[in-house]
């Protein structure tokens, strides 16, 4: 069934809401980078999400309670934690590798591993139209990595690798999104994170100093948040309108990597990351068209639709 079509309010309310997540986003990623320093990716992972449980019981408890926590499909979501869990841990491992804004230029691409991956794990049909977009973002993405000048280094390796495991995590989103509500993927993954990473907490563990305490609680909250008002965007208005607006995030990325480690991106990582972006803009424009086509022709009940196509990291 087609979506009605949001008010202006809604729409400009549903922007707002993804700008404050991509800001979030932003600052979460600023303080992985930092605390990654000083501590195990792992303990880093874990308080990231064990604080994040208080976020996501407060969307849970809004949505209806412990009722939002019924499902048949427990064992889909314990997947989707686990290839989440492996994007998070590398992803927060490139920004320890390399400066922020390279590591969220390649987080971009992951999009493009969505669209091709799509083919032979959810079967689905993919035209040359979106084919040509997906070879112009990976030539974006070979802008930026460089391989030809021996700058695919080890960073550039794990940024890649992070963007895999998040395009194979959406494609778990998308197949739980047929039946489940967003609130209810949130929590189980946060959960299922913290429960995750806890597992090497007695292998890497150290004890941290007051301030590290204070920062990996600050990134466990304004990750629920980022969250909260992620799931509340795509509430208000349709991916087509939301989705663009996460690119933000490389703005976010120049500035906090200069303002705070002296990082300043190359001009092959700013024309790179165009590419890419504009390649998932277009991917996103005939995915959504796509999308519009089938629900009208096609509006019987027992028809599910899996999720609009997601342009932006979400950890």
């Amino acid at each position: 069934m087609a979506q009605p079509i949001p008010t202006h309010l809604q729409a400009r309310s549903g922007i707002v809401s993804m700008l404050l997540a991509v800001f979030l986003y932003a600052v979460l990623n600023a303080l992985a980078k930092h605390l990654a320093a000083d501590y195990p990716l792992a303990e880093v992972t874990f308080f990231r999400n064990a604080f994040a449980l208080l976020p996501a019981a407060a969307m849970l408890a809004r949505a209806g309670g412990w009722r939002s926590l019924r499902t048949e499909h427990l064992g889909g979501h314990f997947w989707r934690a686990a290839i989440g869990l492996t994007s998070m841990v590398l992803l927060f491992l490139s920004y320890h590798l390399m400066p922020m804004a390279d590591a969220v230029a390649l987080s971009f691409s992951a999009p493009l591993f969505l669209t091709a991956l799509s083919v032979p794990v959810l079967g689905e049909r993919v035209g040359p139209y979106r084919w040509g977009a997906v070879a112009v973002g990976f030539a974006g993405v070979l802008v930026i990595v460089q391989p030809g000048s021996g700058m695919l280094n080890t960073g550039a390796l794990v940024g890649l690798s992070a963007a895999v495991a998040y395009a194979f995590a959406m494609m778990a989103m998308r197949q739980l999104g047929r039946t489940e509500a967003p609130v209810t993927t949130v929590f189980y993954f946060t959960a299922f994170s913290t429960l995750l990473s806890a597992v090497a907490l007695p292998f890497v563990w150290t004890m941290p100093t007051a301030e590290g305490f204070a920062l990996m609680a600050a990134m466990g909250l304004v990750g629920g948040g980022a969250q909260y008002f992620a799931t509340r965007a795509y509430a208000l208005a349709p991916a087509a309108v939301i989705s663009p607006f996460n690119y933000a995030g490389i703005l976010w990325a120049c500035l906090f990597g200069w303002l705070f480690w002296g990082d300043w991106p190359g001009t092959h990582v700013l024309a790179g990351a165009a590419i890419v972006i504009a390649s998932g803009l277009l991917i996103l424009i005939r995915e959504t068209r796509r999308r519009a086509g089938t629900e009208t022709c096609d509006t019987s009940p027992g028809v599910s639709h899996t999720l609009p196509l997601s342009t932006g990291r979400k950890h």
